[in-house]
């Protein structure tokens, strides 16, 4: 497997490293079960790397992380308006 900064995944989890190895898990049983990968990656990548590295590029992210993202896009959308 390749080098995963974690500096670049935690944020991805809420900070928990619990939370980043359960989605990382849950993401690489999908694509080992054939779901379509979400970035251009060789063939012959495991599914974990693959996982890791749709979790960086801010494919995969835990829903209340991206809720959070989402509000504080809201807020700021909304305060330039003003």
């Amino acid at each position: 497997m390749i080098y995963q900064p974690i500096e670049k995944l935690l944020p991805r989890s809420g900070f928990s490293s619990y939370k980043l190895i359960a989605m990382a898990f849950k993401r690489a049983q999908e694509l080992s079960n054939g779901s379509p990968k979400l970035i251009e990656a060789p063939m012959i990548e495991k599914a974990t790397t693959t996982a890791f590295r749709e979790i960086i590029a801010g494919k995969v992210m835990l829903k209340e992380v991206a809720d959070a993202e989402e509000a504080a896009l809201a807020v700021e959308k909304k305060a330039k308006k003003k």
